[in-house]
């Protein structure tokens, strides 16, 4: 079903490459860009990583409902609340991660460094999460005329990635359109008042800035005064470095806060930690005399167990998870964004979600946005749900998710009933079900590796949000400073939306992660339905 207007106009032969070549060109001026894949060019004709290449992007902006768009950033700083409340609340969250653990390596693993990090004591009550909501347009199919509504995909409280790319593809679009680069007939929908601006880079930045800034304001002014940064924690040849960069600059223009890249699986080479009081300390291969103490972790690896290829990187993630650093995020955060979590809190009436956002204004709008799921477990949901897993024209209906981030893990549909066949039945408890998202027709064409492809598209839309808490009572020590504003009264300083993401993939296509290979970087056209 569509309910949007023809869109976008047809393209000659030269129009799209004369489209095509614009985007190129701007792309690389302005670092909307990616190291290409190695099945563009292959790694023995890059050894120096000197290539890049444009990202994977829309020649057009897709169009989305003004009123859903407007709805999902007005809930955004409801659900910073919503996970902080969640992670701070460990024994609920413990109760959680008690079903998983038997069942869930990677998550029983990531339990066992808090439970022992906990015994020792944490050094750092402060936790930065640099957050996204994700969501779909949803039409309802048993209505004949129905509202598009927003249903969230997922809430990432780990490596929420594209920001920097995603305001530079809103930067590109706005450009095309104020330079006539598009037919005219993309005139009368593509207005410059109806793309909005996005300012993530700037807004993740200032997430990390104040993080920065509150490190160095609770810090004991008597311990050794030292140069300060921050650690991007990243992994070995990340091919969407480009995006990270855009953030690690706009912190220096902001408040000249250093950065360093460290790839996981030198957290232990590369590192230590004062003895005293667990400050992480780093010194640059380059500048060995140099020793920086580090305000903020930023975890932009340790999202999926691919990242923890021997048991060096679990003793890694501990090591910094017992540093005086702000994690971004902490380990209790990083569970709080686990699936089944999230469908806890998307149970119809449900006491979790009450518990954590007291709110009946907000809890109404919030639940509003959530798809039906169901767990796998054996109490009465669960066994619903087993039973429309396995009924092979039920299943058509949902998607089956694991508890990991990142692209490539889910499975669709039909493919359910057997897959549920391959894993044993008590395994079956670590995934969760959702009921597939119905999103209105659309099309749009995408510039990837050199090639444009056209046809029907789907939209997912990311909001981010910046929250910066205190698990406890903040500690001010000797000779701190409390940094102004903020509700310090309920440990939250920083509490923000912070931009969005678009991202399209084709109709056919079920995953949607444009680092996986899936989807493409897209921006806002808003239409008024």
């Amino acid at each position: 079903m569509s309910i949007y207007p023809p869109y976008p106009p047809p393209l000659s032969p030269d129009q799209t490459a004369y489209l095509t070549n614009l985007i190129k060109e701007w792309s690389i001026s302005h670092g909307l860009t990616v190291r290409p894949a190695s099945s563009v060019i292959a790694a023995e004709h890059d050894q120096g990583q000197i290539l890049a290449t444009t990202a994977p992007i829309t020649l057009f902006p897709s169009l989305f409902p003004l009123q859903c768009y407007h709805e999902a950033l007005m809930l955004q700083t409801a659900y910073n609340e919503l996970y902080m409340n969640v992670a701070k609340d460990e024994e609920w969250l413990g109760s959680v991660i008690e079903g998983l653990k038997d069942i869930d390596d990677f998550i029983a693993k990531l339990w066992d460094i808090h439970l022992t990090v906990k015994q020792e004591g944490y050094a750092q009550n402060l936790t930065l999460g640099l957050f996204r909501s994700d969501y779909m347009i949803h039409l309802d199919p048993t209505q004949s005329r129905p509202t598009p509504a927003i249903r969230q995909v997922e809430f990432n409280t780990i490596a929420s990635s594209f920001g920097g790319l995603a305001s530079r593809v809103s930067s590109l679009h706005r450009y095309l359109i104020q330079t006539a680069a598009y037919p005219r007939e993309a005139a009368a929908v593509i207005r410059p008042d109806f793309l909005p601006s996005n300012a993530s880079i700037e807004s993740l930045a200032n997430g990390l800035t104040k993080s920065h800034e509150a490190y160095r304001a609770y810090r004991n002014t008597n311990q050794p005064q030292r140069l300060m940064c921050i650690i991007f924690i990243v992994q070995e040849n990340e091919r969407n470095i480009y995006d990270q960069k855009h953030i690690e600059y706009a912190l220096f223009a902001q408040a000249r806060v250093k950065v360093f890249r460290l790839p996981f699986s030198k957290v232990l080479s590369s590192t230590k930690l004062d003895p005293n009081t667990r400050a992480l300390l780093y010194s640059p291969p380059a500048f060995p005399d140099r020793a920086y103490e580090v305000s903020t972790v930023y975890f932009r690896a340790g999202y999926t167990p691919d990242d923890y290829t021997d048991e060096s990187a679990w003793e890694a993630r501990l090591y910094l998870e017992r540093s005086a650093a702000v994690k971004c995020p902490s380990i209790l955060t990083q569970l709080a964004g686990s699936k089944k979590v999230q469908q806890l809190l998307a149970t119809p009436d449900s006491e979790d979600l009450t518990r954590f956002l007291p709110y009946p204004g907000l809890k109404s709008r919030i639940q509003r946005t959530f798809a039906p799921m169901y767990p796998m477990d054996n109490t009465p949901a669960g066994q619903e749900g087993k039973k429309l897993a396995l009924d092979p024209e039920s299943a058509k209906r949902f998607v089956l998710k694991p508890q990991r981030e990142g692209g490539g893990n889910n499975i669709y549909r039909a493919k359910i009933p057997e897959f549920l066949k391959t894993i044993p039945e008590e395994k079956w408890a670590a995934y969760v079900l959702m009921e597939m998202i119905e999103t209105p027709e659309q099309r749009n064409a995408v510039y990837r590796n050199g090639e444009v492809q056209e046809g029907g598209v789907i939209c997912e839309l990311g909001v981010y949000g910046t929250c910066l808490w205190s698990h406890g009572p903040l500690d001010l020590g000797e000779g701190a400073q409390v940094p102004p504003g903020g509700e310090e009264s309920r440990g939250i300083l920083l509490n923000e939306e912070a931009g969005t993401l678009l991202r399209t993939k084709g109709d056919k296509s079920e995953e949607g992660g444009v680092a996986a290979g899936f989807g493409a970087v897209d921006s806002v056209c808003l239409i008024d339905l």
